[in-house]
């Protein structure tokens, strides 16, 4: 028996409106910079909290689209969920992405400049 934690370099939430799934675990419909907005997820997860991290839709099963928007997350924390631990908390947009544009945002932890 051990403490399972996840440590993410990036969040990734559903598409919006993904079905079966709460608000807080997808995408918004629009991103707004400046903006602020909640997520959930389910497991133990810690977050990079000292600079700007790729905001990702997954599609389960690490299936991960390139970088939607650059992000910070502002605040997190963890909870029982149906009888299962879960991560939510607020994060920050900074950034959107154009996701028919090629260009590079981030060179692992670094975004581009």
């Amino acid at each position: 028996m051990g403490i399972q934690v996840e440590f993410n370099p990036d969040l990734a939430l559903r598409a919006f409106g993904t079905a079966g799934r709460l608000e807080e675990e997808c995408i918004p419909e629009n991103l707004g910079v400046g903006e602020n907005y909640r997520f959930l997820k389910r497991g133990k997860r810690e977050y990079w909290q000292e600079g700007e991290i790729p905001l990702r839709i997954t599609r389960g099963n690490q299936q991960l689209s390139r970088p939607i928007a650059s992000i910070t997350i502002i605040e997190y924390t963890r909870f029982i969920m149906d009888g299962k631990i879960a991560t939510r908390g607020i994060y920050r947009v900074h950034e959107v992405y154009d996701p028919n544009n090629p260009t590079i945002h981030f060179e692992g932890m670094e975004k581009i400049k």
